[in-house]
């Protein structure tokens, strides 16, 4: 599970990078009850979202040329710039150089060698997420990749990250689950899933990470993501032992996907 007692590797924070950032939050308000709190123009539009006087995320302006409406998951780090450059020498990108974020913590955008976009965290006086791991919060993060074990191989040298192969059902390859260094299985945090290039429409074929968000019931958000203008890319579907889930695009393209977990 995905908790605030963050550890180095664990994801921390996610942003949600919108063309029209009032729009998104008006969508996302109505799918998930999340309230906006702009930090206003000097921010560049920036701002939270919050629910029941929580932070779970956050949303501004997209800031890179040709850039994809999409969200971005931060992954906790102890040293933001020897992260960045460990992922230059291993071959990946790092798209916003490390930079301080007003004294709440050192932050980098980057890529992995095979094109899938993410972020870290070195918290300061802003560790990152309020709340986690519930209904209409991020429960689960996941990586969708033309080549799953160079990911792991990535990812596995950069956090540390163990691995628990399992089998898709009907004979579809395995499911890497994600754990922080030298935790538990009961902290696993996220997924590692390989696709043809073909299935990876929102991107063009490059991978990328999406997040998960809890939700007490799939069919009943999966309708207020269509009736605000957003798209299902697959279910509502049950998945043995995981839950009922659906994929959501939502009205500029971002997806994400939201779960209803199975009964423990």
């Amino acid at each position: 599970m995905i908790t605030t007692d963050f550890v180095p590797g664990s994801p921390c924070w996610l942003d949600l990078g919108a063309p029209d950032v009032a729009a998104a939050a008006a969508f996302y308000g109505a799918v998930f009850d999340w309230e906006h709190q702009s930090f206003g123009p000097d921010a560049g539009g920036y701002g939270l979202f919050r629910l029941g006087g929580k932070t779970v995320g956050a949303v501004g302006p997209l800031t890179e040329e040709g850039a994809r409406s999409a969200w971005t998951i931060y992954f906790n780090t102890p040293d933001a710039d020897a992260t960045a450059q460990a992922v230059a020498e291993a071959g990946g990108t790092v798209r916003v150089g490390p930079f301080d974020a007003d004294g709440e913590g050192r932050m980098a955008q980057l890529s992995d060698p095979l094109g899938g976009q993410f972020a870290v965290w070195q918290p300061g006086s802003n560790q990152g997420l309020e709340a986690v791991d519930g209904t209409g919060t991020l429960s689960w993060t996941e990586l969708y990749t033309t080549d799953a074990a160079a990911a792991k191989d990535f990812y596995g040298k950069l956090f540390g990250w163990q691995y628990e192969d399992v089998p898709l059902p009907g004979g579809g390859g395995t499911y890497a689950l994600i754990t922080p260094s030298g935790l538990d299985p009961e902290r696993m945090h996220g997924g590692i899933m390989q696709l043809a290039a073909e299935h990876l429409t929102l991107t063009g074929g490059r991978p990328y990470w999406h997040p998960v968000f809890g939700s007490a019931d799939c069919d009943a958000t999966v309708t207020r993501v269509t009736e605000h203008g957003g798209s299902v890319q697959m279910g509502p579907e049950d998945a043995e032992g995981v839950g009922r889930l659906a994929v959501c695009v939502d009205p500029s393209g971002a997806d994400f996907v939201v779960l209803t977990p199975a009964e423990m």
